[in-house]
């Protein structure tokens, strides 16, 4: 249990790798653990879903656009009949300032892709802060291994 009691061994692994996939016990707690061990490392960290994620550079460092979904019966003479852009902010935009490193942690990881996998470890290349944990699915232990190991063996 020392592992989850200090949290060091995983947060190096997470500093050398830029970015982790992690799979976890399904009964939860283990990665609760760590992402407090995290934060009081002094990481700004931001949970969210990874469906519906989309193009991960625009949807996290730019201002992109959404469109409301389709709700029934609406008026196709302004927006088309797929609805007006929303413009959205960024979502890390907040925490991309100061000099605090970044942790995403992305939950249902096992929904991406292969390319988009990919691109997140580009993400972590570009921006020398920002560091990824996706969670890949449940195990028996905690276990995690280099984001980009994980994409090689596919």
């Amino acid at each position: 249990m020392p592992l989850l009691l200090s949290g060091r061994g995983f947060r190096q692994d997470l500093e050398r790798a830029g970015a982790i996939a992690l799979f976890a016990p399904l009964e939860g707690g283990a990665e609760t653990r760590l992402l407090r061990r995290l934060r009081a490392a002094g990481y700004r960290a931001h949970l969210t879903s990874a469906r519906g994620l989309g193009d991960p550079e625009a949807f996290l460092f730019q201002l992109h656009g959404v469109r409301p979904p389709h709700l029934g019966h609406q008026s196709v003479g302004r927006g088309a009949a797929v609805g007006e852009v929303q413009r959205v902010m960024p979502l890390l935009g907040v925490e991309l300032e100061g000099q605090a490193p970044i942790l995403l942690w992305l939950l249902e990881g096992q929904v991406l892709s292969t390319a988009e996998l990919a691109s997140l470890v580009g993400l972590t290349r570009r921006e020398p802060r920002l560091k990824m944990v996706v969670e890949m699915g449940g195990a028996r232990a905690l276990r995690w291994q280099p984001l980009e190991q994980l994409i090689a063996g596919v």
